[in-house]
């Protein structure tokens, strides 16, 4: 597996940019250029990236395509677009984003998240996404999450179905799923169900950890590597069996320090399989 971070670290130039990632441990990134930023600008971080041997893991996305306002889901999904294009240009692993919220919070629960009027314009757009960028090198992907659609391996296995686009793949955030006592109590039999149901249509991963809260009612609460209690060597490795280029991008965290605090432990802690 290619151990990387989501963040692009203080850097003054594309070749800092690589190297800073190189010595933090990274073997893959996330691309920190956006699709409309100077062609110029583009070319010399993937070019940094391809120098270094640095696999460019996602290009993330990060916008509703569902919103209510039709301009805005218009401009959304043309962002969508673009960025699919930008990885397919790159070679990326995959595009990312999530599948969009029905409320006012892009990426918020609603109730409205799991009708089946919201099923049927997720297909569709993650259909329009994908025939609009006709992209040959690279897939897009949905990140899972606690109150969208999929929330589930089977769900995500279910979406791929009803979408019927070869170009449509998988993001795995397995804390993102972590949404029950089942889940969180037993994560190995969590994790063998993803890698079983999605195997090898899997083209990124995302790790942090989750704690469950004492207090009252359930609280689970995502957090560092180390400072919850999922089992990440026992997912890494079964990611890594899967596909041992499979990219484990670390995210979540506020700030350089933090970082390179928490690619310290999953250094030690991933040992042998890093």
């Amino acid at each position: 597996m290619r151990l990387g971070t989501s963040s692009p670290l203080e850097h003054g130039s594309a070749e800092e940019w690589a190297e800073k990632q190189l010595k933090l441990g990274c073997r893959s990134v996330v691309f920190p250029v956006q699709s409309n930023e100077p062609e110029k600008k583009i070319i010399a971080y993937k070019e940094a990236a391809d120098k270094a041997g640095l696999s460019i893991a996602e290009v993330g996305i990060w916008r509703n395509a569902l919103a209510a306002d039709p301009e805005e889901r218009r401009a959304n999904t043309d962002y969508c677009v673009e960025q699919l294009k930008l990885a397919d240009y790159l070679n990326a692993r995959c595009a990312v984003n999530v599948a969009g919220a029905f409320g006012p919070i892009w990426d918020g629960g609603y109730k409205e998240n799991f009708t089946e009027e919201a099923r049927k314009a997720t297909v569709a757009m993650v259909r329009e996404i994908i025939d609009r960028a006709d992209v040959k090198n690279t897939y897009f992907t949905l990140e899972p999450m606690p109150w969208m659609i999929p929330t589930s391996p089977r769900d995500y296995d279910r979406l791929l179905e009803e979408v019927d686009r070869d170009r449509f793949a998988v993001h795995m955030d397995i804390i993102n799923m972590i949404n029950s006592t089942d889940r969180y109590f037993h994560p190995e039999e969590f994790v063998d169900e993803c890698a079983e149901v999605l195997g090898k249509r899997i083209r990124s991963c995302h790790i942090k950890d989750v704690h469950l809260d004492r207090r009252y009612t359930l609280r689970l609460e995502e957090c560092g590597p180390g400072d919850g209690e999922f089992p990440l060597r026992y997912y890494v490795a079964a990611m890594n069996r899967l596909d041992p280029e499979m990219p484990v991008i670390l995210e979540h965290l506020d700030g350089d320090e933090a970082y390179i605090k928490y690619m310290g432990y999953l250094k030690e802690e991933l040992k042998g399989l890093y």
